[in-house]
């Protein structure tokens, strides 16, 4: 807050002035979006800033190899972007992320920011835009309208490799439990009731599998991101900026990122659409999907201990109650299944917002950005936590789930092409009338003898494919 012994300084907008601290880094256009859109408490997301800084850097190194940028002060910005990637002025980042304009609030957060370091480089004060200006010099060759998408695509890439590894992590981790639960017969059921009997091995095989073709979605989805409309300037028709600076700043971003990135051979696409990042969402989605269709199958097969089917054996990770002594809860899972969600409600934001736009500019492009940078920080974090501190310290208890699939009719479904499907039906509700199981209700009946019954409904006869004992 300005103070009456502040050292201020005043600086001029089409709308009028507006009194700053001298030694505060961002400009006017920043401080009338702070007093504009003081709503979430959330400043705009940290990759996207980097990813738009990391822009700049590369128009000015354009400009600066096109000769259309006085050599000092492309130098100048050039140095002023390195210092703010090493992440030192976060706090001069402060615009909320809901904010109204398409992103041209940060956008010229980033200029002014990049100008005011320019400046104290080049021996002057913030505010001194005379020196280099956050317009006519930071943003030369651009417009909101194509940094900030060419930002999105560069900062959504960077969160999808790790989130694809963190997959990938998942799914090795699975297949290590299908492969220690090989031999582990427990009950399956559909629909919650009784079904067949399968080994606990299996289960975790087909989680496995959708975890591998999430893994493998999000890997390729990267593709349709690396196309950038970076030199279309304000609606892609790339006014006031030269065919020569476009190719350049594209091969330097190229550069400077690392990342297969190309010019857009039609940048009105990507400067009015937004169905890529729509697309990527909608496949953060569906691993939703997954992971909370998993997390809630391991709560649901941990559940009681004493109470519940207690074939799982979750990692405590802590106490579970207040009030319960003993209590454990699986938090992990939970965690996981409310990220799920999280993400999935980011998909359904992103959506309306995609669809909202006009003409040639989507002016929601701000929740577009904020939404899906966070299910993609948040999806990270949730799925290394959930394969660290969940999936691969569970264990099964063989014991109790081979007691249920002996006490179950399910096993009545193995004597089908034996004894008929009528009579396995009668043997099944026999053995539930009696409290004994399917095995005993057979030999009592003298339908089989008890080494063609255990031949017949042995675990590895009746978890594979054909039928037990032929």
């Amino acid at each position: 807050m300005l103070t009456a012994n502040s050292e201020t300084r005043t600086e001029t907008d089409l709308l009028g002035s507006k009194t700053l601290h001298t030694d505060i880094l961002y400009g006017i256009h920043t401080q009338r979006a702070l007093d504009n859109f003081p709503v979430s408490g959330r400043p705009v997301n940290r990759h996207l800033i980097a990813a738009m800084v990391l822009v700049k850097q590369a128009a000015a190194m354009a400009n600066k190899r096109l000769g259309l940028l006085p050599v000092e002060i492309a130098d100048a910005v050039i140095y002023a972007c390195g210092q703010i990637l090493t992440n030192e002025y976060e706090s001069s980042f402060p615009v909320d992320a809901l904010q109204g304009g398409a992103g041209t609030s940060t956008n010229m957060n980033v200029n002014e920011v990049v100008a005011n370091l320019a400046i104290i480089r080049l021996g002057g004060k913030p505010g001194g835009y005379d020196l280099v200006h956050p317009l006519d010099h930071v943003n030369l060759g651009q417009s909101t309208n194509d940094v900030y998408p060419t930002a999105l695509r560069i900062a959504a890439i960077r969160l999808l490799r790790p989130l694809a590894n963190a997959f990938a992590s998942l799914q090795e981790a699975l297949q290590e439990k299908e492969e220690a639960f090989a031999n582990v017969l427990r009950l399956g059921r559909t629909q919650l009731m009784d079904a067949l009997p399968m080994t606990a091995g299996q289960g975790f095989g087909a989680y496995a599998k959708a975890v591998a073709r999430d893994r493998w979605r999000l890997y390729k989805v990267e593709e349709r991101l690396r196309e950038i409309n970076i030199g279309g300037t304000a609606i892609g028709t790339g006014l006031n900026a030269p065919l020569k600076y476009t190719f350049t700043v594209t091969e330097l971003l190229q550069e400077l990122t690392g990342l297969g990135l190309a010019r857009s051979e039609f940048p009105m696409d990507p400067t009015q659409n937004m169905d890529v990042f729509v697309e990527v969402s909608g496949l953060l989605k569906a691993a939703s999907v997954n992971l909370l269709k998993i997390s809630g199958d391991l709560r649901l097969l941990a559940s009681g201990p004493a109470g519940g089917l207690g074939e799982l054996r979750l990692p405590a990770v802590q106490a579970g109650s207040s009030i319960m002594p003993g209590k454990v809860n699986p938090v992990m899972a939970e965690m996981t299944g409310q990220t799920a969600m999280r993400v999935i409600a980011n998909d359904t934001a992103i959506t309306l917002a995609a669809m909202s736009g006009q003409l040639e500019l989507n002016a929601f492009s701000p929740l577009i950005a904020e939404s899906l940078l966070e299910s993609l920080e948040v999806l990270t974090k949730a799925v290394a936590l959930f394969e660290e501190k969940c999936i691969r310290g569970l264990e099964a208890d063989a014991g109790r789930s081979a007691e249920r699939v002996e006490k179950s009719s399910a096993l009545a479904a193995a004597l089908v092409d034996y004894i008929g499907y009528e009579t396995a039906a009668r043997i099944a509700k026999q053995a539930q009338a009696e409290g004994i199981s399917v095995r005993e209700a057979l030999i009592r009946e003298g339908l089989m003898t008890a080494e063609e019954a255990e031949r017949i409904l042995s675990p590895r006869q009746i978890t594979k494919p054909g039928i037990p004992g032929k």
